[in-house]
């Protein structure tokens, strides 16, 4: 008899229809029955696990509950556990939307509490089913380091060196180690219900694949030598395409997508694999990113890994034609934006001061020498964000203050949590960052100094040393630093909660409203 591996998880869901995804343990048809109706998918085949995502179209209201079938078996809700159900998207817009980022999933004994504290998502889901409707969210935002393929836990170690001797002994190397990867990040029985019932849009960030992922040109050189990455990269960008990407996608995208015609008809592994080599050869081929409309406002979901453009002197956090498809986004019709990036836009200004100079250090701007020294200094502290790409940044800058209408920027990455807000338009970077994966005390102070005006001044007259010009905006952190696990809030239109958790409790850290 079929089993379910992993799932139902509730993907995209708009105001007329939804799609759950699930792996099986074998080929079958996977029913999803709802509401007296029942709507069906065949499985198509990756490398040795099965998949299925159930399209429930022409819905007219929100579902109470839902059951899933394998072959006719019913697997799903589990004993014990609250129902699955689905709200659709409202008909005046989105209300509510959850976010976060970095989660590692090492178990929840007291001795992983102790080093990595309490799992905030897992505690969000032992808390929605007691919780009002006004609590729930309509969306939860996963903006990154969903799993860390290069910091395994201790579980996945001791999968990967029972089934392989070989390099890397302490990272994921292929396609099997990433879908268990994957099944330990999603399967404690909260979390599972959690992504079983409430939308989730997710994007990637770097230990999705690996930590400093395409921060610069040297950096793709040095990986393009090991011997083992070109294969790791494979399997974690085709991996995302299936646990990740592929549920972004609206029906009407999915039903052109030709990667799935072609796994659908029987290809497997072989066209994944050729599409994620490709997708990372040539970040051209494919787009990452997406948008959706949620009512009044607009939300935009940027790749700011894969798309990058790493030209000495002349980098991009995106290259020309995901620019385009960005400035095209902006320019859509809606009453506010929200950006997901994985990395902050706005940082510390201090922070963002040394990022400019490091940047023109790394392209030759005090010799050779310095350039050397700049790029190890670069990648040893992760000087890679959108201040580390100068041009994208003050492009982006000039686009969204032209834009003329609220912008709400979330990001994770920064294992902090923080508000800004700039001085010109109406542009607010919050960040929610970890879920699960705490900083240490000595780069918790480190991060506290960043926020004083003498970091400030120490980054401005680095980069003005540099020759770099002045930003075309000032803005300030005005919310934060926080450094505890954490999820957040944003109730539309203008107020963010932060949440930490104690145990199986969930309470609030700080609330503030956006004017």
């Amino acid at each position: 008899m079929p089993a379910l591996v992993m799932g139902p998880m509730l993907r995209y869901v708009d105001s007329v229809s939804a799609s759950i995804w699930v792996e099986t343990a074998e080929p079958c048809t996977v029913t999803i029955e709802a509401d007296g109706r029942s709507y069906r998918s065949p499985t198509f085949t990756v490398h040795g696990h099965h998949y299925a995502i159930v399209d429930l179209v022409e819905l007219s209201q929100d579902i109470g509950s839902y059951s899933v079938r394998l072959d006719g078996e019913q697997v799903w809700p589990l004993a014990g556990r609250p129902p699955s159900r689905i709200r659709l998207l409202p008909a005046d817009g989105v209300r509510k939307l959850a976010f976060g980022s970095c989660r590692t999933s090492v178990p929840h004994d007291a001795a992983h509490v102790l080093t990595h504290g309490d799992d905030v998502l897992r505690a969000y889901g032992e808390h929605l089913p007691t919780a009002d409707d006004e609590e729930w969210p309509d969306l939860l935002v996963l903006l990154g380091d969903q799993v860390y393929a290069d910091n395994p836990s201790p579980a996945m170690l001791e999968y990967i060196r029972a089934r392989r001797s070989t390099e890397p002994q302490g990272e994921i190397a292929d396609f099997e180690e990433y879908a268990e990867l994957y099944r330990l990040a999603w399967t404690d029985e909260e979390i599972r219900w959690l992504l079983s019932t409430v939308p989730s849009a997710m994007i990637f960030d770097d230990h999705d694949l690996r930590d400093d992922w395409n921060t610069s040109q040297p950096w793709r050189e040095q990986m393009a030598a090991v011997p083992w990455w070109q294969r790791r990269v494979v399997a974690g960008l085709g991996a995302y395409w299936i646990y990740q990407h592929l549920g972004n996608l609206s029906p009407a995208e999915r039903a052109e997508d030709p990667l799935l015609r072609k796994l659908m008809d029987g290809d497997g592994g072989a066209a994944l694999d050729a599409f994620a080599e490709k997708a990372d050869a040539e970040p051209s081929s494919n787009r990452w990113s997406y948008a959706r409309d949620l009512g009044n406002a607009r939300l935009i979901m940027v790749d700011t890994r894969c798309a990058r453009q790493l030209t000495p002197g002349d980098r991009r956090m995106l290259d020309p034609g995901e620019w385009a498809w960005l400035e095209e986004q902006v320019a859509a019709p809606a009453e506010r934006l929200i950006i997901g990036s994985s990395i902050p836009f706005l940082l510390p200004e201090g922070v963002h001061g040394v990022q400019n100079w490091n940047e023109a250090l790394c392209d030759g701007r005090w010799g050779a020498l310095a350039r050397r020294w700049s790029e190890k200094f670069r990648q040893a502290i992760d000087l890679e964000h959108w201040a580390a790409f100068r041009r994208s940044f003050e492009d982006l800058s000039r686009l969204l203050v032209k834009v003329g209408k609220p912008v709400l920027i979330l990001s994770g990455d920064v294992h902090y949590s923080y508000l800004a807000k700039a001085g010109a338009g109406q542009i607010y970077q919050i960040v929610c960052s970890p879920i699960r994966n705490p900083l240490s005390r000595m780069l918790r102070w480190a991060n506290v100094f960043t926020q004083f005006s003498i970091a400030t001044l120490v980054g401005g007259l680095l980069a003005r040393l540099a020759g770099i010009p002045k930003p075309p905006f000032r803005w300030r952190v005005t919310k934060g630093p926080w450094f505890q696990n954490a999820v957040a809030t944003l109730t539309l239109p203008d107020e963010v909660t932060w949440y930490e958790s104690v145990g199986d409790a969930v309470r609030p850290i700080d609330s503030v409203r956006l004017r």
